[in-house]
């Protein structure tokens, strides 16, 4: 029986895509998923505007961050998409000049769908740890739920907190402020 040759994906893979999908490289193979369905997009977008003023702008809050929506990370081999990520403007004092970023972020949220829930906690979460993330948020629309967690280490996630509903939200790194949960949803 013969094998064919595996070639793993590259970035030429991803420019070719359609514009209505969004390209990662995860360990060397090519993961698509179609445009955010509005649940999703309201939770990101949401919590986007609620940190973004304070923690981007330092509006009612300490400022000192970059918040992006769906930033292209390009970590080694790994492309990833997340939805949201920050960076403390003391580890990148300007943004880069590329369509990309190649330092990893400070925080990541990932909104969780069907299609993507898996690779997000099974593929992306690890690729995050590795590469020095201290903190990500994973945002479920139809649970509605957060999940905080902080990087213990190069491999292991500690889970800080679940919330859920309208529960008030106050958590790392962000937990300068505070915000009902309920906003992501409504």
């Amino acid at each position: 029986m013969s094998q064919l040759a595996h070639r793993d994906a590259c970035y030429d893979d991803i420019l070719v895509l359609p514009e209505h999908l969004v390209g990662e490289i995860l360990l060397g193979e090519l993961h698509t998923h179609p445009r955010p369905a509005p649940r999703h997009a309201l939770a990101y977008s949401s919590l986007g505007y609620l940190l973004g003023g304070p923690f981007h702008g330092g509006i009612g809050g300490p400022g000192g961050w970059w918040i992006i929506d769906e930033p292209e990370l390009h970590l080694g081999t790994d492309i990833l998409v997340p939805d949201l990520a920050g960076w403390r403007r003391e580890r990148l004092p300007t943004l880069p000049e590329t369509a990309w970023f190649e330092l990893a972020p400070d925080w990541v949220c990932e909104i969780l769908s069907p299609s993507t829930a898996r690779i997000d906690r099974a593929v992306k979460m690890p690729l995050y740890a590795r590469e020095g993330v201290a903190h990500l948020w994973l945002v479920d629309p139809n649970a509605r739920t957060l999940e905080v967690y902080a990087l213990q280490d190069t491999r292991h996630w500690l889970l800080l907190d679940t919330l859920k509903e309208d529960d008030s939200a106050r958590q790392p790194p962000f937990d300068a402020i505070a915000f009902s949960l309920g906003h992501l949803w409504a």
